[in-house]
């Protein structure tokens, strides 16, 4: 399951051909008449019309592509750490996970109740395991801690059976990595995970690991939320390089130094975890987390296409749901009034004119109680609406009286609720006008004619997007 050495940082961010190259290329191309079509084993994401956006479809929501993540992995899911799942593809299929089983491994190490500090002794079976690897030798005894720091950041295998093999005993009987394993299928049913088998604390599923085993997307992105509300989990996922004071067998004092196998941390704003893992059964896969502020976001991606593309399937999953949010303005009006109130005076935007009841024929211009107030909303979510209530107006108006209530839909729910104010004083009719105004309302009444005059909507809900765009 070991990738191969990630390249330095400076070239580690979505590979692409450098331009110069690429003009080389198609040079050589017309020049020797050579077709510049997808080279054998080319790795290109797509856009599926299955694919669940906010729990709908892309075909039933209508979206252009230019609105859709374009990823490549078979199995996806994308989860905002406040429970969004803002995409998903075929995130309830059951797949090979590999070394993102590692995942499990730790979240059962750390809630065993054993101590960082316990002591994990890696056995000759350990040490002989193969594939990735922390480059632990037999006999070599380490804290827990750094045991974790050796699973996860280089993703190794040894160190997922020392820690099996040494906190197995703590969780069953029998035998220990057999015990272990017990209890991470345990968890994952406590954790909901339903679909979710583990076989082994590596995720080898070839040869004599060969084994009933498997994950969901959607199953993979619970484990890792739950897995980062542990900080010592959280800080390790997060490190680049590290490295592990060991004992060796002999008694002499050792270094190991670790390099994560994830190529996004340090490269793209905000990642900051959590694991890779490749096996042919699996394909390349990635559970990666990225967090900004309060929030983090879980991209996952099974069987992807490549080494590289896993890592471009998370970028294209962060970058849309970044790329997509939009700070939507309430109030869009071109008229403005100038509104006097709390002392100060300025221009605000006229979102309707609301009838004043006690006259036949007027009109007192409102706006919104914070006229710049904006909702932030998610662009592929769909188009924003609105409705208004407006109340019964009688009497004198001050700037600032509450007229009514504006409510904003996205998908028809409900993403804002703003109160309609008036934005200048209205006075009522003095007693000889109210005389003359109940006179003629009730001819006009009884000549069927209007005897108020009506409230009108001018605030409008331009378009976040055109389901023409291409």
């Amino acid at each position: 399951m070991r990738p191969s050495a990630p390249a330095p940082h400076a070239a580690s961010a979505p590979r692409s051909f450098g331009r110069g190259a690429l003009a080389l290329a198609l040079a050589l191309a017309l020049a020797l008449g050579v077709s510049m079509g997808p080279a054998a084993g080319a790795s290109w994401a797509d856009v599926r019309k299955t694919d669940l956006v906010m729990g709908r479809t892309v075909e039933a929501r209508g979206l252009p592509a230019s609105l859709c993540p374009d990823v490549a992995a078979d199995y996806a899911t994308l989860v905002s750490s406040d429970g969004t799942v803002y995409f998903e593809r075929d995130a309830d299929t059951q797949a090979h996970i590999a070394s993102i089983t590692k995942v499990m491994t730790a979240i059962v190490a750390l809630d065993s109740g054993a101590p960082l500090d316990t002591p994990v002794t890696v056995s000759a079976r350990a040490a002989q395991v193969g594939e990735s690897s922390a480059g632990l030798l037999a006999g070599d005894t380490m804290t827990l801690e750094s045991a974790l720091k050796g699973l996860m950041i280089p993703s190794g295998n040894d160190a997922a059976i020392a820690i099996a093999e040494t906190l197995g005993p703590l969780l069953g009987q029998g035998d220990a990595e057999a015990a272990f394993v017990a209890a991470m299928n345990a968890k994952a049913a406590e954790l909901g995970m339903d679909g979710a088998l583990f076989a082994n604390p590596h995720g080898l599923d070839n040869g004599s690991h060969a084994a009933d085993m498997h994950c969901s997307a959607r199953d993979v992105a619970v484990m890792c939320a739950y897995a980062m509300e542990n900080d010592t989990f959280r800080a390790i996922v997060a490190t680049d390089e590290a490295v592990i004071p060991v004992t060796r067998a002999d008694g002499s004092a050792a270094s190991v130094t670790l390099h994560s196998t994830d190529r996004l941390i340090g490269v793209y704003e905000g990642a900051c975890g959590i694991k890779t893992g490749y096996t042919e059964a699996a394909g390349q896969s990635f559970a990666g987390a990225c967090q900004r502020g309060e929030e983090t976001l879980y991209a996952i991606v099974l069987h992807s296409t490549s080494e590289n593309q896993r890592f471009d399937d998370a970028v294209a999953l962060y970058d849309w749901v970044y790329d997509n949010r939009v700070s939507y303005p309430l109030a869009h009006s071109d008229r403005t009034v100038a509104m006097a109130a709390g002392g100060q005076e300025r221009e605000v935007p006229v979102v309707a004119e609301v009838a004043l009841g006690a006259w036949l024929d007027k009109t007192v211009p409102a706006t919104f109680a914070d006229p710049d107030a904006v909702v932030e909303v998610f662009a592929p979510d769909g188009n924003v609406s609105q409705s208004f209530e407006l109340f019964d107006v009688n009497g004198a108006v001050s700037a600032g009286d509450t007229l009514g209530r504006a409510t904003f839909y996205q998908q028809n729910e409900v993403v804002a609720v703003m109160d309609v104010v008036a934005a200048q004083d209205a006075a009522a009719p003095g007693p000889l006008e109210a005389v003359g105004i109940w006179w003629d309302r009730l001819w006009r009444g009884l000549a069927g004619e209007s005897t108020m005059a009506e409230s009108v909507i001018i605030n409008d809900t331009p378009l976040i997007f055109d389901k023409t765009q291409k």
